[in-house]
């Protein structure tokens, strides 16, 4: 056992651990105080499903356009600071959404917030696997288990402020007044100093002097850029986070026409296959630290790649309604821990500057939730919803064959 695994974290790591877990939960609860609205936005500016679609796809497409410069925004501001201004311009964005009197605006201040998402979501994790190398253990999985709290908990906000009928406007300016001033209050507690890369982070001791030789080495490195190795494993990082939204958007999107259509099941009984997928997914973030630091990464990714290949690919085999709930749990469960593991391993790469590669994997993996609905519909409507969601077991299968460069455990 190292000495990283036995060093008890200091007051400040602890405080900076709350910190960042504080940043995930805002996070979480931001956008989701939006989602419950959305019926009544609709209503309000009196548009059509295809107006409708186009206009929520900005969100999405905001993100993609404002994903590379995540990096910059890290480096140039530091994590922390890049979190919490993200955060900053993430809730007015939904609160302008919320007001907005056209289509036009209501699409223009969507694409803010998700670009201002875009850019929260590399700082937060930057600023996590900071604090995880000071920890000398995994704690990733734990942050994004609260991320899925603050989801939960902004959807209840909503709802509880539509059945004490406040106004939108009343409604999302409370919620983005009281998360921003948590994100606010956190930046206090966070790490201080420049973000570094991990060599020279580690656990929080100071690097011993670089030699001349070490440092024309860098100096070369940096001129080339990122070799073939690192671009190799760059991509199949990519691979295995959007395997991971793959199968998260299925259950955000398909599960429950899945389970009320070609099952018959009722509207109530049907939105369990969302739900198991969810809870979950929340249980395998929960316990996935621990997992990770006694088995290493890659053999938790790929055992989560055959529960996935095999609770969802039985419960397609045999369509039941028990079944196929079952098998959204195994398929939730199967890629908890996908995307942390894939920000965690491209934010050490070697050969990139500090929060490039995490920015990269943010970026593309975006692209699944953006691309699989459209996918998985075109191939429902040639063949049936039932062959479509095959894409949940091929994304496991995915994961099985790109996991190899994923960490194995620590000697």
């Amino acid at each position: 056992m190292t000495v990283d695994v036995l060093r008890r974290p200091a007051a400040a790591e602890r405080q900076a651990r709350v910190a960042v877990a504080v940043l995930f939960f805002t996070n979480g609860a931001l956008f989701a105080n939006l989602l419950p609205r959305y019926p009544q936005i609709k209503a309000d500016l009196g548009i059509g499903n295809a107006a409708y679609g186009l206009a929520v796809a900005a969100f999405p497409a905001g993100a993609i356009a404002a994903g590379l410069a995540a990096g910059v925004a890290v480096r140039r501001l530091g994590s922390a600071r890049a979190a919490v201004a993200g955060t900053l311009l993430t809730a007015a964005g939904i609160l302008v959404a919320g007001l907005a009197d056209s289509v036009l605006l209501f699409a223009a201040a969507l694409f803010l917030a998700g670009a201002m998402d875009a850019i929260t979501d590399v700082a937060q994790n930057a600023h996590g696997l900071r604090v995880q190398r000071r920890y000398g253990r995994s704690i990733i999985n734990s942050f994004h288990a609260i991320w899925s709290i603050g989801a939960v908990a902004g959807g209840s906000m909503a709802a509880a402020a539509i059945a004490l009928g406040l106004s939108l406007g009343q409604h999302l300016a409370i919620s983005g007044t009281v998360f921003a001033v948590a994100a606010c209050v956190a930046l206090r507690f966070c790490l201080t100093g420049p973000d570094a890369g991990p060599a020279e982070e580690g656990d929080g001791t100071e690097p011993g002097p670089r030699t001349e030789q070490q440092e024309r080495h860098e100096e070369r490195e940096g001129r080339r850029g990122p070799g073939r190795r690192t671009a190799y494993v760059l991509a199949a990082l990519v691979l295995i986070a959007t395997a991971g939204t793959l199968v998260e958007d299925a259950g955000n999107s398909w599960a429950a026409l899945y389970l009320s259509g070609p099952l018959s099941a009722s509207v109530t009984l049907a939105a369990s296959g969302y739900i198991a997928l969810v809870g979950a997914q929340f249980v395998g973030r929960i316990i996935g630290d621990r997992l990770v630091d006694r088995f290493g990464q890659r053999t938790v990714a790929r055992t989560g790649g055959l529960i996935v290949v095999a609770g969802m690919g039985l419960a397609l085999a045999v369509p039941t309604v028990p079944g196929t709930v079952l098998g959204f749990a195994a398929a939730g469960f199967g890629v908890a821990t996908l995307v942390p593991a894939a920000m965690h391993e491209a934010d050490e790469l070697p050969g990139l500057k500090p929060g490039s590669g995490l920015a990269i994997v943010s970026w593309l993996m975006r692209l699944g939730f953006l691309l699989s609905p459209p996918v998985v519909g075109l191939v429902a409507d040639a063949t049936s919803l039932r062959v479509g969601l095959l894409v949940v077991p091929l994304a496991g299968l995915l994961v099985l064959l790109t996991a190899g460069v994923l960490r194995d455990k620590k000697a």
